[in-house]
């Protein structure tokens, strides 16, 4: 029997959890737990209805090694209230650090990727087959808005899935979260997604439970604290109260619209789209389609080829498509051109070539992926306000550069004028001095601003075109979570 406000907290989980399928009689469950109050409340809850939903429970750790003695702390922590309630501990450690070093991610995003590569192994190995994880409605708001100003569909609105299938295979690829049977074999769930993260913490507080915090989170630094510590609540003031409520719900609403055409590119793709060589598309079957799903069989075809296309991509494709232009260029170097009935996929001269050159546009502000340096870079206006959360040494005058810049990877001949240095040196002599070697030195992305390289990879940017202190806005570059 629920009464009183604790259990209630309780009760709106349990039927989450019955809504979403999240859970079955017999799942051996592992619960990701930090120490923070988010992953604390996740298991005191999960503890208060296993019996009723009849699964065996164990506790989950993975130790970052970012904050030295709190980290160990942290893993102590999460230890001793595995041992408190008598349920099995599994942890592991990764140095993040060289992690995302070596593979040039953010450190947010190699924590991610390591953190997840662990749960996968538990899973494939059979020690669980569910492993609940503590994202919240908050969590929730917060990736549907990041998504929203980068720009996104209702794919990249869908926000964190409820479920998500992990392969059975040795491949520690997860499955596309959408249409996933709900009978799957491995799966990571989140059963907090309804459930605000100020009601957890009240949760914890009336059990008399303590956590741990991390320090880090309030650090400006990272987009997602800026959104969660300035942005949301400055909309709840000034805009609606229940703003993370109304961009929960809008992920709600998307995700159900994205199982509905993913169904419907499945039953319309095959009657468009020809993996010929080349492949093609019918422009005339593509005619036939609602401007809506023409867009979205023109991705998925893209997709098929490994080719991640921006809204003017597509658009751009159904100019050719329409006759309205003659061709249009993709990313990697390949081309769309109509010939009679058909639209054309052709991979272009250097692609064909194996030519490891590339170039992209990269707008002020907006992003791009980078396929053959495993990177996404992003380009971002900071406000004066914010500026204190960067290392100046990253901040770019935006009035000093050219509205679209262009990411390509350097040239024999480069040169580049890090500050702290007294002239420009050659890119490659910058590159050999950190010791890149190998095919990775040559893919090595620089932006460029006209004519002038004005970024690269992993040095500080030229003192020349630093923002003076009070700078109303500054330009930052960054690589950012694939």
């Amino acid at each position: 029997m629920y009464y009183g406000a604790v259990p209630t907290l309780a009760q709106r989980v349990l039927d989450y959890i019955r809504r979403h399928e999240l859970l079955k009689p017999g799942d051996r469950v592992g619960v990701a737990v930090s120490g923070g109050a988010d992953s604390v409340a996740l298991l005191c809850l999960l503890l208060e209805l296993r019996k009723e939903l009849g699964i065996v429970a164990c506790v989950i750790h993975f130790n970052h090694k970012l904050r030295g003695a709190d980290s160990d702390a942290d893993e102590q922590f999460v230890s001793e209230l595995a041992r408190r309630h008598k349920l099995p501990f599994h942890r592991e450690s990764g140095d993040v650090a060289s992690h995302a070093e070596h593979k040039h991610l953010s450190l947010e995003a190699a924590s991610r990727e390591l953190r997840y590569a662990y749960f996968h192994r538990l899973l494939r190995e059979g020690v669980v087959n569910r492993i609940a994880t503590a994202h919240t409605l908050d969590d929730q708001a917060e990736t549907v808005l990041l998504r929203l100003v980068r720009g996104a569909g209702t794919r990249g609105l869908s926000g964190i899935y409820p479920r998500l299938s992990v392969a059975s295979s040795r491949s520690s690829a997860p499955h596309q979260p959408s249409a996933v049977s709900h009978q799957e074999k491995f799966a990571i769930i989140r059963p907090l997604l309804g459930i605000r993260r100020k009601a957890l913490e009240a949760y914890l507080t009336a059990l008399g439970q303590s956590w741990r915090e991390d320090r880090s989170n309030r650090d400006l630094r990272h987009a997602r604290n800026r959104v969660r510590h300035g942005i949301l609540p400055r909309l709840e003031r000034n805009l609606n109260p229940s703003v993370r409520e109304v961009l929960a719900e809008t992920a709600e609403i998307a995700r159900q619209e994205e199982d509905y055409w993913q169904q419907e590119i499945q039953r319309c793709l095959p009657q468009v789209w020809a993996t010929g060589s080349p492949p093609a598309l019918s422009t005339t079957a593509l005619a036939r389609l609602p401007l809506a799903l023409q867009r979205r069989v023109v991705r998925a075809a893209a997709e098929s080829l490994g080719l991640r296309l921006e809204f003017h991509h597509v658009e751009e494709i159904l100019e050719v498509a329409s006759g309205a232009a003659k061709s249009a260029l993709l990313p990697r170097g390949w081309t769309a051109s109509r010939h009679k009935q058909e639209m054309r996929f052709e991979p272009g001269p250097a692609t064909a070539a194996g030519n490891p050159d590339y170039e992209y546009l990269l707008r002020v502000p907006g992003q791009i992926e980078i396929p053959q340096a495993a990177s996404r870079l992003e380009a971002l206006l900071v406000p004066a306000a914010a500026q204190r959360g960067y290392n100046p040494e990253h901040l770019l005058e935006p009035t000093l550069l050219a509205k679209e810049l262009r990411v390509r990877n350097w040239r024999a001949g480069d040169r580049f004028w890090p500050a702290h240095t007294r002239t420009p040196k050659k890119i490659k002599e910058l590159l050999q001095q950190r010791q890149v070697t190998g095919p990775e030195r040559k893919l090595w992305p620089v932006v460029v601003s006209g004519s002038e390289i004005v970024w690269v990879r992993g040095f500080a940017v030229p003192a020349k075109l630093r923002p003076q202190p009070g700078a109303e806005q500054a330009v930052v570059i960054r690589e950012v979570a694939r």
